[in-house]
């Protein structure tokens, strides 16, 4: 029987081991981790992460060929193939601080294979790596090995969040690279043996092991780059009068451009485009390409613009000022259908608020009080290191109240930020809302959801991304 271990039970380890375990019967899967509570939320009917389907899945494996345990080098010892999915945070000090990949995880994981190993394994990249890490891991390998063989190969994860079930069912593509050696072709079969279990032979692609490391990040950075396109339009088009959805609707009809990624909103977040583009700027700083470095650049300076605008334009049409005024913050997640918070716009949107001393009630129905806390009192980068290296008791900001209900968020609120698309705010009994807020009443759209027509009719003030402004707030300052 093969038998697969992941290092790493996070976003990525936990659904792709779930999934490989229920289309591969044969094989025995575990997914490892150091974090106690994290693997007994595994192993409990409350998964420690929220994503549809997951739990069926979960549910359907445990115990028969999918194990979670803390037993690390005892699953990595047995394991024929040993994924590595574990955090690549953006490193907050020392060289390249605030865009290179914090390799520290790797390093470790890497060593400990090396250590604990009795046979020959095939070592498979799943993290986002810089392009070249796999070249610094064989070392480590070979440099103490003890004779024992270890094949690297890159195997990017490409699922998005909410819809991450769904995207390992049934990929666009796999892609797997690996050294073009006859040992490094054996490895690469190997895998694509696993894979071939559910997924069609010609959308599992092979490539060398620096093209699969680099297509992870160029992906992520073109859809960024979208995202940041459209955002960057939506700012003419208040300007304007013009309607970033009829531009960005008419823009899609071209073929060769499509409709995907084409939603201006507040920005983008999670736990990768970020990451990854500043990741892709420092390999081009590194590697002596200044222009293409800050080509990407500006992907993320229009996703901070976007975000300070939105903040700037709730301040400036509340008459320049927000100071003690009962703001409710609809989402928090950085997308539906997740309860992931990392890089969500929410943050900066929250904090610039809360900057001009506003009180804040915000709902999220899949984020906990303690981790809206938590990332309103840390540092840039700090989410991604484990656990245990975050500052352990987020000092509350007292500003902030965490509500279950959106109807408590909004009662006598002075404004409604929405900041994440989840479906049910769109259908909120919005003229409910309204009798029981502060007059004037206003509704800042950062996800283009709300019917604007039928929100003003109610006697809402309505702020959507890229549509053409209401006239009240045409007549209020200028936003900085």
């Amino acid at each position: 029987m093969v038998k697969i271990c992941c290092i790493g039970a996070g976003y990525v380890g936990g659904p792709t081991m779930a999934v490989i375990a229920l289309k591969c019967p044969s094989i025995e899967v575990a997914v490892v981790d150091i974090s106690v509570p994290r693997i007994n939320a595994w192993n409990s009917y409350q998964l420690p992460i929220y994503e549809p389907g997951l739990d069926a899945v979960v549910k359907q494996c445990r115990g028969k060929n999918l194990f979670f345990s803390t037993d690390v080098e005892k699953h990595v010892r047995e394991a024929d193939i040993v994924f590595v999915s574990v955090n690549t945070p953006t490193k907050t000090r020392g060289l390249g601080a605030g865009k290179a990949a914090d390799l520290t995880y790797w390093e470790s994981a890497a060593r400990m294979i090396a250590d604990v190993s009795k046979s020959d394994k095939i070592v498979v990249e799943k993290s986002t790596v810089p392009v070249k890490t796999a070249e610094a891991i064989e070392k480590i390998l070979t440099h103490n090995s003890k004779g024992i063989k270890f094949q690297i190969l890159s195997n990017p994860e490409f699922l998005a969040e909410g819809t991450a079930i769904q995207d390992l069912f049934n990929p666009d593509r796999v892609l797997i690279g690996g050294r073009e050696t006859p040992e490094g072709n054996k490895a690469v079969q190997a895998l694509k043996d696993v894979y071939a279990h559910w997924v069609p032979e010609d959308r599992i692609l092979t490539t060398n092991l620096w093209s699969a490391e680099l297509s992870k990040l160029a992906a992520n950075a073109f859809l960024a780059q979208r995202i940041s396109s459209v955002n960057a339009m939506s700012a003419l088009c208040e300007a304007t009068g013009a309607d970033v959805t009829q531009v960005s609707y008419a823009v899609s009809k071209d073929t060769r451009i499509g409709p995907k990624f084409l939603n201006a909103s507040v920005g983008f977040g999670g736990s990768c485009f970020q990451k990854d583009i500043l990741n892709l700027v420092y390999i081009c700083e590194c590697n002596g390409l200044p222009e293409v470095a800050e080509y990407w650049k500006q992907v993320i300076k229009i996703n901070d613009y976007q975000k300070n605008r939105f903040a700037n334009r709730v301040v400036s049409s509340m008459f320049n000022t927000v100071s003690n005024k009962k703001i409710a913050i609809l989402g928090f997640a950085f997308k539906k259908d997740t309860g992931d918070t990392r890089e969500t716009p929410a943050i900066d949107v929250c904090k610039g608020l809360l900057g001009d001393k506003a009180r804040l009630s915000i709902f999220d129905p899949q984020v906990t009080v303690d981790q809206i806390q938590r990332d309103l009192t840390m540092k840039k980068f700090d989410w991604d290191h484990s656990l245990h290296l975050q500052p352990m008791s987020p000092t509350t900001v007292k500003q902030v109240t965490c509500v279950w209900d959106a109807y408590e968020a909004t009662k006598d609120a002075h404004g409604i930020c929405i900041l994440t698309e989840w479906d049910e705010f769109k259908n909120l009994d919005f003229k409910r809302i309204y009798d029981n807020m502060q007059k004037p009443a206003f509704v800042f759209d950062g996800r283009n959801i709300v019917n604007v027509d039928q929100l003003r009719e109610i006697g809402f003030i309505v702020y959507s991304i890229g549509k053409p402004l209401d006239a009240w707030l045409k007549d209020m300052p200028a936003v900085a």
